[in-house]
């Protein structure tokens, strides 16, 4: 069977959605999907944050770290929000890239409010953070070690190039489960609602709010002390 890549919404910037170039990765390989996203995001997305909170800083002397990571939270919940409704795609593919697109989301929130804590959001370390608090792994060395693992099969895949005989239902479906753990959609049946024409835009919307406070009340914690 053709194998097609996952359909990316159009993006208002470079870093509202995974790039083409994740999607790929993370199709190729769904078992280490979050770490490849993880690792893609810190490098991404790290500096972004880290501009952001410099230039908060700048514009509003005095602001403390709790307000600037409120303000993160309020941005970045808002596009979780709507990210589970508008994306326009349907059936698997659709529900697949709502999970992919939410967990980036959340990456990005999680790395400003690190920023916002003054720590350094674009350090490899991070995407350790990532996966623990957006419980992949419940401790950091399993995180590395996994994050250890994907960055070696990355790098393979960049010699190494063969035909994947997997189904692409088949590859969708690992896929989508496995960012779904990592968007914190604890029932993913909720989101492969998606499948299900209509069920996924109110759903979505909700799951995506609920997951993304929740994280975002983890991270805050964490950065803090």
């Amino acid at each position: 069977m053709t194998q097609h890549p996952v359909p990316v919404p159009p993006a208002t910037d470079d870093s509202a959605v995974p790039p083409g170039t994740l999607w790929a990765r993370m199709k190729a390989d769904p078992q280490y999907a979050p770490e490849h996203l993880a690792l893609d995001a810190v490098r991404r997305l790290g500096p972004e944050a880290a501009a952001w909170a410099h230039r908060m800083r700048e514009e509003h002397p005095g602001i403390t770290p709790d307000d600037l990571a409120a303000r993160a939270v309020k941005h970045f919940t808002t596009l979780a929000r709507i990210s589970g409704a508008v994306s326009g795609v349907t059936g698997l593919p659709g529900a697949v890239l709502d999970v992919g697109v939410l967990a980036w989301t959340q990456c990005r929130m999680i790395l400003h409010i690190a920023a916002a804590y003054g720590t350094d959001p674009a350090v490899p370390e991070r995407a350790t953070d990532l996966l623990v608090l957006q419980r992949v792994h419940r401790v950091a060395e399993s995180a590395r070690t996994a994050l250890g693992v994907a960055a070696g099969r990355e790098r393979a895949s960049r010699i190494f190039t063969g035909a994947d005989d997997a189904p692409l239902g088949g590859v969708l479906v690992k896929l989508g489960l496995k960012l779904a753990q990592m968007a914190g959609v604890r029932a993913a049946k909720r989101m492969f609602a998606k499948v299900v024409p209509g069920a996924g835009v109110i759903l979505g919307t909700w799951v995506n709010s609920a997951a993304t406070k929740d994280l975002a009340k983890r991270a805050r914690e964490h950065y803090r002390t």
